[in-house]
């Protein structure tokens, strides 16, 4: 059994990280994406999938390369702190541990909100929070007795959310109307630009599967086999739903926000597809929840183990299951508190906004790493030199000035925010040490 240098055992592998990665991507997003892109591009909507995708795909390259370099746990934290050092690290640090802990919390509570529409009694308010406990509490313990158990969750959660979007994309061919594909104007790069960044927000979340990366197999060849496969699931995945969708609605897709994969799932399969495409978007969010609830944790194990935040006791790893089970519990149970509380519109537009931020920095990175002699451990390189992370981080420069006004300000008070703190807490120790 191979163990990290931190003390966690890598049992993870290629199909058991592309799993984690596709079952991060694919979350609640994709039931009503097909009609958000349609409203911007009609039915040349591919194109901005092609796009993204390519955009994408330049920036895992970015993740691949380090953390072929970066073994140890942290995903996108630990590649930053390793190359720029402990600041640039502990803004990605806590702005994916906010986005983490956000995204789960309102993720949590739409699944909520699917159960109450088939049983009512989860409408109540105890039912409701006694259904969140269960959720978060039952996802840490699984994933507390080993890392096994939680990427074995993550499978069966990945197949069971595939069925019915393959289900969809296979047999919805035979309904397609041809002449749906037809452009009545051509889209303009205004439609393209903002039809990119709706997608972009949905095809993030791969990163996530790599904070686990000190329990995982032969990271150095494991992570860009896996991060190939699972880019590659989700972008054929999202294009062959978009031109169903297109095809069998044709121009009154844009008209069915709410729930346009149901409502294409209604027309070829009956009343039962509308059934189908609901129980697969809440086997869907449970899925993001179990992986979020694998990953992330081990963010907040690494961050302690690095003294980036004031808790080394967050550091701990099981004595029997060599997990960091007290992180785990933690960020559960923050889960689960700001899940209860809710109303944390601008505290998940800090989260979103910033997960650009850390591939704006991940992308730089890979230049600095390059040169760290230290690493020289024959992991993934990037063809064509600079090139790419140069393009990676012009993207992300370009993503970052499509933002909402209220996405931009939540970042920089973020950023200003978690500043002050990081170097009021340098203060304070220095001041205590030189009393002592």
């Amino acid at each position: 059994m191979q163990t990290s240098q931190e003390g966690l055992k890598r049992e993870v592998g290629v199909w058991g990280l592309s799993a984690n990665i596709v079952n991060i991507m694919i979350g609640a997003g994709i039931f009503v994406l097909p009609a958000i892109i349609a409203e911007t591009m009609g039915a040349a909507g591919v194109l901005a999938y092609l796009f993204c995708g390519l955009l994408i795909g330049l920036i895992m390259l970015c993740f691949a390369e380090a953390g072929s370099k970066v073994t140890h746990s942290g995903g996108g934290y630990a590649y930053v702190e390793t190359a720029f050092g402990p600041f640039p690290g502990y803004l990605v640090a806590i702005f994916l541990l906010m986005g983490g802990i956000f995204s789960d919390a309102a993720v949590s509570n739409a699944l909520i909100e699917i159960l109450g529409l088939a049983f009512p009694v989860f409408k109540n308010p105890t039912v409701r929070i006694l259904t969140l406990f269960l959720i978060f509490s039952g996802l840490a313990m699984l994933n507390v007795i080993g890392v096994k158990q939680g990427i074995g969750l993550v499978k069966i959660n990945t197949v069971a959310k595939l069925i019915p979007l393959l289900l969809l994309a296979f047999f919805g061919w035979k309904d397609v109307e041809w002449l749906n594909f037809s452009w009545e104007t051509a889209p303009t790069i205004e439609n393209l630009g903002e039809a990119s960044l709706i997608l972009f927000f949905a095809f993030q979340g791969g990163d996530s599967g790599l904070v686990i990366g000190g329990e995982i197999k032969d990271p150095q060849k494991t992570i860009p086999r896996a991060i190939f496969i699972g880019i590659s699931v989700v972008l054929v995945l999202y294009i062959m739903l978009q031109l169903v969708s297109q095809g069998i609605l044709g121009a009154d897709l844009p008209n069915f926000k709410e729930a346009p994969l149901a409502e294409v799932a209604k027309i070829i399969f009956g009343p039962i597809g509308f059934t189908l495409l609901m129980v697969g978007a809440g086997i869907s969010m449970f899925g993001m929840l179990s992986g979020e609830i694998l990953n992330i944790p081990r963010l907040l194990f690494r961050v302690s183990r690095d003294g980036v935040i004031p808790f080394r006791r967050l550091a701990a790893i099981h004595h029997r299951f060599k997990t960091p089970y007290l992180a785990i519990l933690i960020y559960a149970g923050l889960g689960f508190t700001f899940a209860v509380i809710g109303g944390f519109r601008t505290l998940a537009a800090i989260g979103a906004a910033s997960m650009l931020l850390q591939y704006f920095l991940v992308s730089l990175s890979v230049l600095k790493l390059r040169k760290m002699k230290d690493l020289e451990n024959g992991g993934f390189k990037i063809p064509f030199g600079p090139t790419v992370p140069i393009l990676s981080a012009g993207i992300i420069v370009f993503f970052l000035s499509n933002l909402s006004t209220l996405e931009k300000q939540a970042m920089i008070v973020g950023i200003v925010v978690l500043t002050v703190v990081y170097f009021s807490g340098k203060l304070y120790k220095k001041l205590v040490k030189n009393k002592v």
